[in-house]
């Protein structure tokens, strides 16, 4: 027993000294041949068990030998395989058999089980590789280093994951196809590509690079692996190397670049398990190059905007510095303002303003000079200096203070332009030399009077540009208080000097005061009267225009801040005053203004303002009013009570008045509209019949625009030359024949069309251009005249009584005639009576010239006007037109209406020669009645209306 224990004991050491399953079993072996003799021993495969160990699982026998199988346990996939000689075991073998079979099952389960727990924690090794990579690939994104040192370190990170001697990193540029290799390490390669360059993919066409860019996939493998892997040619590029692995850096769907890894020895091949890797390693890569480039994007925008900030910083600490002393020079010039009326003496005005100027600038040594009051002598009242303790009085020299004297501007010198003026004579060196010198004249009134001086006598304290104008700029502050100083000064003596006069003209003084009361108060009479009569009319004692615009601007601010304080004007004319002034005299006049703005003043209330405008016009405010209706009864009221008679001394006159009203409306914004509107309204009131009144409305609004627009496109019509002549014809009544044309006014409007004279000719009478459209339209006529003449007709032109107001009328129609070669017996002109009125002698003498050349002279519209008999023998008529009224009224088939009167001049024509002309004949009646009263001529719509005179000459008119 002792020898099967010590063999047991030895087994059990041998198998705990083995670590592989060969081993346990030749131990095992080893154990049953010593203890049995001739048995063979070994592991065969089985299926896994949980039966026991040592348990018999199988027995059979072949050729004199018995062969066992025995469960090793622990779920072994292998079974105890025993052969000995004999058929039947002994107790002790089975015995020994079965203990063998449960030391070698649980010596196996054991190294199983270390076996899985290695391969656990080669597991947990290289994923806490992996994790420590991924964490140094972070870090190497979020950190501040140079990109080829974390090239490096990612160099450095794949190659402790697996073999990566030869090594390199390309990034692609989608949008270029271009390839930059970033990073690149080769132990073959002799030729390694230049990092800085860019290269266009498609001169690596078919490398193993652009196959992995082109396909986005991986590739590994020998050259041979790898050629038919890719589809198409494998173009090799650099050294042969043994096996390759190259992986893409994807950025979503776009490759960005590729990882590379390649080996030159057959030791370092690379597995599935190292693809998969470098696969999951190359996108935390990918991350961290593109938190990289955005890193280094943000640092590159951070340091613009760093740059831009510090650049305003630097600007806003400029401004800040640039405000800072500004305000210590306001601070020192109000210092200064101040100095000249507080301190006591004049030599504790020159040591405070020092003392400012200290403030400003390096003015250790300082000092001021003025010139006497002679201009030869130059004075030091102040000085202040390191070397030179006292500055006497001297006469005028050529040292620096004369210099700028004489030059009269501020002088900035450095110890070299110093020695460079005094070599060119311009100035001699006197007292201790400076190294920096600056001096500004002390100008008053435009003359210079002194000198403010600062020096250094060392490089540390220098001037600038800046600080001599700031001394000059303060140096007219300190002219000015020097100036008010040296008043002051002048006054105190002057006072002292009074203060002894005063007493000698006390008495004096008492009685001019007495004096001057009376005159003060006699101003002051004067002055209200100045100002009443300023305000107010001289003749009625009425406010004028003036106070009325004051008092209406009050009106309508209080009108607009509340709509409810309605007012209204009321703008007044007497009618028919020129009359009265005319027959009866201005002083009657005068006093019947009088009286009627006296009348009135007594129709309003207290607060309600009358004015005199001027002339007979008078304009009324009637403020806090409730409607329009209020301001009709105040005006029927005004209008009543100037109906009543005037007592004018012995005589009894009677006048009315018009009266325009204008309501306050937000859209007024100034008083005159208001007065313009009352006006407008006025005019409306005198053109329906007087002594009544008329608001203004909207109808008046749009005309008064309508006639404003008016005359604007006149002025504008004038220049565009839109004025025509339309021609209608004049014809023998008993044939239709064309004896002549009548050129009448048309204007061509662009927006408006063909319109009338009734239309615009009586605004273009008023603003004054009528006379020169008439010109511009005769013009056009005689222009057309040949042509329209050249059968024998007339062509007749119509000239108003503002025509004959030209003493050169004659004149210039003949020159325009002669211009356009038109004969002067085809043209004849029409002039109505009213015309013949307004100049008499002048227009007879025009006439008779006009006549004398051979133009013919008609008497237009006649029976509407005086119709005097003295017309037809004083003036050298041809012609007569009778009115289109009287033609009008002609009955058509017998005698009445206007018959007798028609009979009547066509009987005084005929025997006075002339001829006669029926205007406006529309109807065949009209024209049969004519006939039979003996009228040869006529014009009207029945034969033709006005038409441009291309419409004449056409061959369609002539048939």
């Amino acid at each position: 027993m002792g020898g099967a224990d010590a063999s047991s004991g030895d087994t059990i050491e041998a198998l705990l000294a083995v670590d592989t399953q060969a081993a346990v079993e030749a131990a095992c072996q080893a154990y049953a041949r010593a203890r049995f003799p001739d048995t063979e021993l070994h592991f065969a495969p089985a299926q896994p068990s949980q039966t026991p160990a040592g348990t018999l699982l199988d027995r059979h026998g072949e050729a004199g030998r018995t062969r066992l199988r025995l469960a090793l346990g622990a779920g072994l996939p292998l079974a105890l395989d025993v052969a000995f000689p004999g058929e039947s075991p002994r107790l002790d073998l089975l015995t020994a058999l079965a203990q063998l079979a449960r030391l070698g099952g649980l010596r196996l389960g054991t190294l199983a089980e270390l076996a899985r727990l290695r391969e656990a924690v080669a597991r947990l090794e290289q994923a806490e590789r992996l994790q420590r990579a991924l964490y140094a690939i972070a870090d190497q994104a979020s950190g501040d280093r140079e990109m080829g040192e974390v090239m490096r370190a990612l160099h450095g990170i794949v190659g402790s994951l697996m073999y990566a001697e030869n090594f390199y990193i390309a990034l692609h540029d989608p949008a270029r196809d271009t390839l930059r290799f970033a990073y690149y390490v080769d132990i073959a390669d002799r030729d390694p590509p230049d990092s800085s360059r860019d290269y266009p993919l498609e001169e690596m066409r078919h490398s193993l690079t652009w196959h992995v860019i082109r396909r986005g996939e991986s590739l590994m493998g020998s050259m041979e692996q790898l050629a038919a892997q890719v589809d198409g040619p494998l173009a090799a590029t650099g050294p042969d190397c043994v096996d390759w692995l190259g992986v893409p850096l994807l950025h979503g769907q776009q490759v960005a670049g590729v990882v590379v890894v390649q080996s030159y020895t057959e030791e370092a091949r690379y597995s599935e398990q190292d693809k998969a890797l470098l696969t999951y390693v190359a996108q935390h890569i990918q991350t961290a190059l593109e938190r990289r480039q955005a890193h280094q994007e943000l640092e590159r925008r951070v340091a613009e905007r760093t740059e831009a900030l510090r650049e305003a910083n630097r600007v806003l600490q400029q401004q800040v510095l640039e405000r800072q002393r500004g305000e210590r020079l306001q601070a020192a010039l109000f210092r200064i303002a101040e100095l000249a009326g507080t301190t006591e003496s004049i030599e504790e005005f020159y040591a405070a303003v020092h003392r400012v100027i200290g403030g400003l600038l390096y003015a250790r040594n300082f000092y001021i000079a003025l010139l006497s009051d002679d201009q030869s002598e130059l004075n030091f009242p102040y000085s202040v200096d390191e070397f030179d303790a006292s500055r006497q009085p001297r006469r005028i020299g050529r040292g620096l203070t004369e210099y700028v004297l004489r030059h009269g501007t501020a002088l900035l010198a450095h110890t070299g332009d110093i020695e460079r003026l005094c070599a060119s004579g311009e100035l001699v060196q006197s007292g201790a030399q400076s190294v920096y010198w600056l001096g500004v004249p002390l100008v008053c009134e435009e003359r210079t009077v002194g000198v403010l001086a600062v020096q250094s006598y060392s490089e540390e304290h220098r001037y600038s540009q800046r600080d001599q104008e700031l001394l000059t700029f303060v140096s007219y502050h300190i002219a000015n208080a020097l100036e008010r100083r040296r008043a002051a000064e002048s006054l105190k003596q002057a006072n002292t000097e009074l203060e002894r006069r005063v007493s000698e003209r006390t008495r004096a003084l008492a009685l001019a005061n007495r004096d001057l009361r009376e005159q003060i108060a006699e101003r002051e009479r004067i002055e209200r009267r100045l100002k009443h009569e300023t305000l107010h009319d001289s003749l009625t004692g009425l406010p004028n225009r003036s106070l009325l615009i004051q008092r209406l601007e009050r009106a309508l601010g209080r009108y607009h801040e509340d709509a409810a304080r309605q007012f209204a004007v009321l703008f007044l004319d007497l009618d028919r005053f020129k009359v009265i002034n005319d027959s009866v005299g201005h002083l009657i006049g005068d006093d019947l203004l009088f009286q009627a703005g006296g009348r009135i003043r007594a129709c309003l209330k207290s607060q309600d303002v009358v004015a005199r405008l001027g002339g007979d016009e008078f304009a009324v405010l009637l403020e806090d009013i409730g409607d329009a209706e209020d301001a009709c009864k105040v005006s029927q009221r005004i209008i009543d009570e100037l109906n009543a008679p005037f007592r004018l001394g012995a005589k009894e006159l009677f006048t009315s008045t018009s009266i325009g009203i204008a309501l306050a409306a937000p859209h007024y914004r100034r008083p005159e509209e208001l007065l313009r509107d009352a006006d407008s309204a006025m005019y409306r009131a005198k053109d329906e019949g007087r002594q009544r009144y008329a608001l203004f409305d909207e109808r008046l609004r749009r005309e008064a625009v309508s006639l404003l627009e008016i005359e604007n496109d006149l002025r504008r019509a004038l220049a565009r030359g839109e004025f025509e002549p339309h021609f209608q014809p004049i014809v023998r009544l008993q044939d239709a024949g064309t004896v002549g044309y009548e050129a009448l006014l048309r204007w061509r409007h662009p927006e408006r069309g063909l319109l009338l004279p009734i239309d615009f000719l009586a605004i273009a009478e008023d603003n004054g251009s009528a006379e020169a459209i008439d010109w511009k339209v005769f013009e056009q006529v005689f222009a057309a005249t040949p042509a329209l003449t050249a059968t024998g007709a007339f062509v007749s032109i119509n000239l108003s009584g503002r025509h004959f107001r030209s003493v050169d009328l004659d004149r210039r129609l003949l020159g325009l005639m002669a211009e356009h070669g038109v004969v002067a017996q085809r043209v004849r002109i029409e002039v109505t009576e009213r015309a013949l009125l307004e100049n008499p002698a002048r227009v007879k003498r025009t006439l008779e010239t006009l006549r004398s050349h051979g133009i013919g002279v008609a008497l237009d519209d006649f029976g509407t006007g005086y119709s005097s008999l003295s017309y037809l023998h004083q003036y050298p008529m041809q012609a007569l037109k009778i009115d289109r009224s009287f033609v009008a009224d002609l009955p058509t088939d017998g005698e009445g209406g206007s018959s007798a009167v028609v009979r009547a001049i066509l009987a005084m024509a005929g025997s006075l020669g002339m001829q006669t002309i029926a205007e406006g004949i529309e109807q065949e009646g009209q024209r049969a009645a004519l006939q039979r009263m003996g009228c040869g001529f006529g014009q009207g719509f029945l034969f033709g209306q006005a038409q441009p005179a291309a419409a004449w000459l056409s061959p369609q008119a002539a048939v």
